[in-house]
């Protein structure tokens, strides 16, 4: 079943006099949608007890959530020490929702630093494939880890990057980010065809079976020649994408994602809009 949610809270859940994660959860549902990301992208500070405070209001929400792992997590960085601490912050992230009740771990894979493209890439998939022990040794192979494509040319996230990656097992699945692969591409996607092309191709290369629940972030971003520049809103007219193509893509393919808005401060109010331009 495809979900629509937001990532993190609203102006206007503040506005409206609430702060608290738990508070969340009736908010997204009252507002119709049925998925929610939970950041952790300065850290995961969380407590347990929190953590399962916040899953227990999720879950009698009936509404599901997703993590994002801290923000700056590089499996291309050359120093040993430093990828250890990106090992850490993915099994913190993976703790947490476990407790949370959640399924999913998105994450930022890399940047490609001073190095080669070919080198980062290949680095990153040589600590993507430890990584991938570290999550069996520790009893999370039950919890999906979606590697997501990144919006600045500096960064490892290309479509074929990300399906590379998670070739590697059964527990990497895309955490495909429309916004960031149109900023990188400097404005690509803008028919249904620009779509299907990027999803055809991850569905042959991935199978339908591991793309059919695949993880989806959508917003409209501001882009330079070097990529992303800002995340912005449902209002911009100037630099998507637009929804209504990859809606269509999507029921064309039979796909079921679980879809999460990153607009600027209105992401609950675009991920309604998403939902109505898709079942409408």
């Amino acid at each position: 079943m495809i979900k629509f949610g937001p990532s993190g809270n609203s102006v206007a859940f503040s506005e409206a006099g609430f702060s608290k994660s738990e508070d969340s959860a009736l908010w997204v549902k009252n507002k119709g949608l049925s998925c929610f990301e939970y950041s952790f992208g300065r850290g995961v500070s969380l407590s347990d007890e929190r953590a399962i405070s916040i899953g227990k209001a999720f879950s009698d929400a009936g509404v599901e959530i997703s993590v994002h792992a801290p923000y700056y997590i590089n499996f291309a960085n050359p120093e040993d020490e430093m990828a250890e601490k990106s090992y850490m912050y993915i099994m913190q992230s993976a703790q947490k929702v476990k407790i949370m009740g959640g399924k999913r771990v998105v994450f930022h894979p890399a940047s490609q630093g001073k190095m080669k493209r070919e080198q980062a890439v290949d680095l990153t998939e040589e600590r993507l494939k430890i990584l991938r022990d570290k999550i069996y040794e520790n009893g999370f192979d039950d919890l999906i880890f979606c590697p997501e494509t990144m919006g600045k040319i500096g960064q490892i996230g290309t479509v074929e990057e990300i399906t590379r990656f998670c070739k590697i097992d059964k527990i990497y699945i895309p955490a495909v980010d429309f916004g960031h692969i149109n900023a990188r591409e400097c404005g690509s996607l803008k028919t249904e065809k620009d779509f299907l092309d990027r999803l055809e191709y991850m569905v042959a290369e991935l199978g339908y079976e591991k793309m059919k629940n695949f993880h989806i972030h959508f917003s409209k971003i501001e882009y330079s020649a070097k990529g992303e520049v800002r995340h912005l809103t449902f209002e911009d007219n100037h630099y998507g994408p637009n929804f209504e193509p990859l809606a269509a893509a999507l029921k064309k393919l039979n796909l079921e994602p679980f879809i999460i808005c990153e607009s600027a401060g209105t992401q609950d109010i675009d991920a309604v809009k998403m939902q109505q331009i898709y079942f409408n």
